[in-house]
């Protein structure tokens, strides 16, 4: 069996016996892992309490074969976000960052700007001025971007043609933007103000775009977006998603 190591973000636990404990781990170097810790439910655990939902950890796994669980041998703390525990909005926004980790990405596919973009999120969310809504749009958008999902904003999403920017509609189906033309063949469709179009477009490039949207129209508009367009690419609603807030 081979031994890996990593850094890897607790995203889920589950109890697996009456000592033993189930963790998936959103991992840099190898992406999404699941790992079964002998002996993780013991007070006196080697892996002490690093097994903490949304602990960042430095762990040493033995890999197994296809279709079954790793077994995890170490697991040391290497950062925990405590500023998460005193802000209850950040708090959720994280659950909602480890449940689109654990939910729409696959097992052994590393994605280390992913990676990076989550444990930004996590160290700047429940920080003073930090708005949750706005970061975590800026982790989302990464996320569409990075697995394939992200939404066309420039031409239209089904004919690729120009869009109107003082008529935009935007539609998860089709996926993105619509062009007047092709607008009326889609069912499903929303509105989207210009302000709203331009943020977006620019959550998508380097930068800190996300700490310009303090006017709460334009943050629950984008929330709402977000929100609607995530559940259509995860086919259910997030689990968490009624707790955040814009």
């Amino acid at each position: 069996m081979a031994t890996e190591k990593a850094l890897g973000l607790v995203i889920r636990t589950a109890d697996w016996s009456e000592t033993s404990r189930i963790a998936t781990l959103w991992t840099r170097e190898l992406g999404k892992v699941r790992v079964l810790a002998k002996g993780g439910r013991r007070l006196k655990s080697s892996f002490e309490s690093g097994l903490d939902l949304l602990t960042l950890c430095r762990i040493v796994l033995l890999r197994k074969s296809p279709g079954s669980l790793d077994l995890l041998t170490e697991a040391q703390v290497a950062k925990r976000f405590s500023q998460l525990r005193q802000d209850l909005p950040a708090l959720y926004a994280g659950y909602y960052i480890a449940e689109l980790l654990g939910e729409l990405t696959e097992d052994y596919d590393p994605h280390p700007n992913l990676f990076d973009e989550a444990l930004a999120a996590l160290e700047t969310l429940g920080t003073k001025g930090v708005l949750a809504g706005p970061r975590l749009a800026r982790f989302e958008i990464t996320l569409l971007r990075e697995l394939g999902y992200m939404p066309s904003l420039e031409t239209c999403a089904h004919c690729n043609g120009p869009i109107d920017e003082q008529a935009l509609v935007f539609s998860a189906a089709g996926g993105g933007v619509l062009c007047p033309t092709c607008q009326p063949g889609q069912r499903e469709r929303r509105s989207l103000s210009p302000e709203a179009w331009r943020i977006l477009r620019q959550l998508s490039e380097p930068g800190a775009a996300w700490r310009e949207i303090a006017e709460p129209r334009l943050r629950t508009e984008l929330r709402q977006l977000l929100n609607h367009y995530v559940t259509y690419v995860l086919g259910r609603r997030p689990r968490v998603l009624p707790y955040l807030g814009s």
